[in-house]
Order: C-alpha cells, then sequence, then structure tokens
C-alpha cells in the first residue's frame, strides 16, 4: 500500500458521492416497505405474500453479490457502479404502472440482483483511496448514506403517497437514480492509494480463496453479516407497518417515526464505527478493536430487540429501543469489511466481500416472510406478531455476535493466511 498517494481532499469527494449513492440504493429498497399498507390494500395481499414480495428481492441478491464482486476485482469500480446505479432507476418504471403481483416480483427480484454488489464494490472503490488505518470511518460514511436514505424515505415516501398516491414514487426514483448517475459520469474516479508492493505483481499477492473462505476470521464476519441483515431486512420490509399497525400512528407520522429512528441509529453507528477506529490508533489489537468490538455490539443489539416483546413498555420506549439496537447493529457494516480488507489481498478482496454479501443475502430469503408468517398467525393481538419477529431477530443476533466474537482474529489470520502464501509462491 502506497500511504503516500492519499489525497484527502479527493477521497472524502469520492466518499461523499458514493454515500449518495448508496442513498439511492436504500430509497429503491425500502419504498416498498413504507408503501406497504396501501399495497397490500390494493393488490388484496396476506402478510405473508406481501413478504414473499420482500423477499423476492433477496432470491438473485447472492448471484449478484458474487459475480459482481469478482468482476470488481478486474474492471474498474467506477464503470460497474454507473452500470448498476442506472439499472435501479429503470427497474422501478414497471413497479410504477403494474398492478401485478408477479410484476412486482420479478423486478424486486431484479432489483436485488443488481444491487447485490453496491455495497461490496462501492466499499472495494472506497479502499482505493484511503490506507488501512483510515478506512473505518469512510465506511461508516459510505453506510450513513444508507441511513440518509432510509431517512429521507421516511419524511418523502409518505408524503408523496398521500399526496399523488404510491405509485408516484417510482417515478421519483427512477429521476433521483439517473441524476447520481450523471454526477458520477462527470466527477467519478478510481483512487491510486493501493499498489502493488516493490517486486510484486497483483497475481503474485494472492491466496488460494480454499484458505480464505476456510479462514475463522472470514467465517466469522460473515456470521455477523449474515445475522446483523436479517434485522435490517426485516425492518426494512416491517418497521413501517409495525409503526402503523402495532403502535398505532397515522401513516405520515409512522414516516416520520421511520426517519426519527433512521435518526437516531446513524448517529449510534457512525460514534461505533469512530470508536472502533480511535481504538485502533491508539495501540488496541485489531482482535479487541474490531473483531470483539463487532461481536459485542450484536449481542448488545440482540438484546435490545428481545426487550421490546419481553419488558412491558410504553410504544415509544419500544421505538427508541429499537432504534438504538439497530444502530449498533449497523456497525457490522463499516468496521467489519475493514476486517476483510486487514487479511484479504486487494486483488481478491472485491470478491470476497461480495461473497459475504451473498451470505449475507441469505438472511433477506427468510426475514421478510417468517416476520410475515408470525404477523399473519398472531392477527388478533395487535403488534405481537411483529414483536415476535423482532424478538427472534434479536436471539439470532446473540447467537451470532457470541460467535463471530470468538472467532474472528485479524492479527492470527493475516500472519497464517500469508505465511502460506509466502510457502506456496517459494515452492
Amino acid at each position: 500500500m502506497n500511504d503516500a498517494q492519499y489525497q484527502p481532499g479527493k477521497a472524502w469527494a469520492v466518499a461523499t458521492m458514493l454515500a449518495v449513492m448508496m442513498l439511492t440504493n436504500f430509497l429503491d429498497k425500502v419504498v416498498i416497505g413504507l408503501v406497504a399498507v396501501p399495497l397490500m390494500d390494493e393488490l388484496k395481499l396476506t402478510p405473508t405474500e406481501f413478504g414473499i414480495i420482500g423477499g423476492s428481492f433477496y432470491w438473485l441478491f447472492a448471484l449478484g453479490a458474487v459475480v459482481g464482486g469478482f468482476v470488481s476485482n478486474r474492471v474498474p469500480a467506477r464503470l460497474i457502479l454507473l452500470v448498476m446505479a442506472g439499472a435501479w432507476a429503470f427497474i422501478q418504471l414497471p413497479l410504477a404502472a403494474s398492478a401485478s403481483f408477479l410484476t412486482f416480483i420479478v423486478c424486486r427480484a431484479l432489483l436485488g440482483l443488481t444491487e447485490g454488489p453496491a455495497s461490496p464494490v462501492a466499499t472495494h472503490a472506497l479502499y482505493k483511496w484511503f490506507p488501512d488505518n483510515k478506512r473505518s470511518l469512510p465506511v461508516a460514511l459510505l453506510h450513513q448514506g444508507s441511513s440518509a436514505g432510509l431517512l429521507l424515505a421516511g419524511l418523502l415516501i409518505p408524503t408523496i403517497t398521500a399526496t399523488w398516491g404510491w405509485r408516484a414514487n417510482f417515478y421519483f426514483l427512477t429521476a433521483v437514480g439517473l441524476a447520481w448517475c450523471v454526477l458520477w459520469y462527470f466527477f467519478g474516479a478510481e483512487g491510486t492509494v493501493e499498489q502493488p508492493a516493490a517486486g510484486k505483481t497483483e497475481d503474485s499477492e494472492r491466496i488460494p480463496y480454499r484458505r480464505l473462505l476456510c479462514d475463522a476470521t472470514v467465517i466469522g464476519n460473515y456470521i455477523a453479516h449474515f445475522v446483523a441483515h436479517w434485522v435490517l431486512a426485516a425492518s426494512l420490509t416491517w418497521l413501517s407497518a409495525y409503526l402503523q399497525k402495532g403502535l398505532g400512528f397515522e401513516p405520515i407520522t409512522a414516516g416520520r417515526m421511520f426517519a426519527l429512528f433512521i435518526a437516531i441509529t446513524a448517529p449510534v453507528s457512525l460514534g461505533l464505527a469512530w470508536l472502533s477506529q480511535h481504538l485502533l490508533a491508539a495501540g488496541v489489537p485489531s482482535r479487541l478493536a474490531r473483531g470483539a468490538f463487532v461481536g459485542i455490539a450484536l449481542v448488545i443489539a440482540g438484546v435490545l430487540n428481545c426487550a421490546v416483546l419481553l419488558l412491558d413498555l410504553a410504544p415509544l420506549q419500544k421505538f427508541v429501543i429499537l432504534a438504538v439496537g439497530g444502530g449498533m447493529t449497523l456497525v457490522t457494516y463499516s468496521v467489519g469489511p475493514a476486517i476483510l480488507g486487514e487479511i484479504v489481498p486487494r486483488s481478491q478482496r472485491g470478491g470476497i466481500l461480495s461473497i459475504g454479501n451473498a451470505v449475507a443475502s441469505l438472511a433477506g430469503l427468510g426475514a421478510p416472510v417468517v416476520t410475515g408468517w408470525l404477523v399473519q398467525v398472531t392477527a388478533g393481538a395487535s403488534g405481537s406478531g411483529y414483536e415476535r419477529g423482532f424478538f427472534f431477530g434479536g436471539v439470532i443476533l446473540i447467537i451470532g455476535g457470541l460467535v463471530s466474537m470468538i472467532m474472528m482474529n485479524p492479527q492470527r489470520s493475516g500472519t497464517r493466511l500469508w505465511t502460506t502464501s509466502i510457502r506456496h509462491t517459494l515452492a
């Protein structure tokens, strides 16, 4: 890595544009959840059927994540991101005009296919601009773009729905996506921080994928990503409906509450990313400053999710607890990739990050449907089905956090992987 190539001004400008890209990404992703009630009413869908629409986003997500990640090892990230963002914009158009359950399934599946590589490719692109010891905050900013998208969605989508109907949101998303494409076309660029070490080529700095995927830190990282994504997928699909039907808020108020939810999660997530980076800079081993840090955050978030069902709490208390827990869960998306970036060769990082996204997407297949089923079978108890879904996610977070905490040790993994790579090269 050549830190002398680090240009803070340009690096943070690109980081900001990528954060805006993630904003559009999450607007596209969350719109279904925020129009859940009128969409279900018009299409006459049961909660389980709507859960299938929510889950269909993840049917091809893993395929897109893996293919896109490996392509990013060979093709400039700038071009991949431009093509993906353009696809997201145009996929929204059929949803604006259709009343077909099948159309929603197909379009959401295609959206998942093209959004699958978004986070790993954007992270891979970002790492080309920042050295290892400066990555946690820009990656946190990247995912604050996601949070900003959710916040704007909570404010804008219910208003657009109330004014022009729920279908107008999809035209709006097409315009936003195309605007970002224009911005990126003229100002996006590839980073130059990372260069192969003297006397080496990128091909010589490679470790067999079999060894990478069998490494304890990589597996623990993927487990953490999976359990965090379970909660995220369930929240994106069902939080707005829970606020309306479970906690009794009116649609516009529920949208504002959704935005407030994100306004709480964002600083919690950003603060934890800063703390992890600060601990690393202070000399705390990455095993603790990154690995154990993520595991502990997931366990605490899981306890908070379980508390919503187990404790007798007022609606506002439940809301705040879920928001804080959500913010703690999101630390996986900022610190987790930094752990992989610490031990994986640059030429293979896009692939490894994308495989992690693919593994996490499997949670998205189940979380919306399981939560929808719990809502449907407890239809007589207002809010109970949603809270059982949150409880189930909390249990998964606790188990996954404990397992990942034990498994993730970037220092040990880095030493083992690179020692093996050197021996393999010499042989």
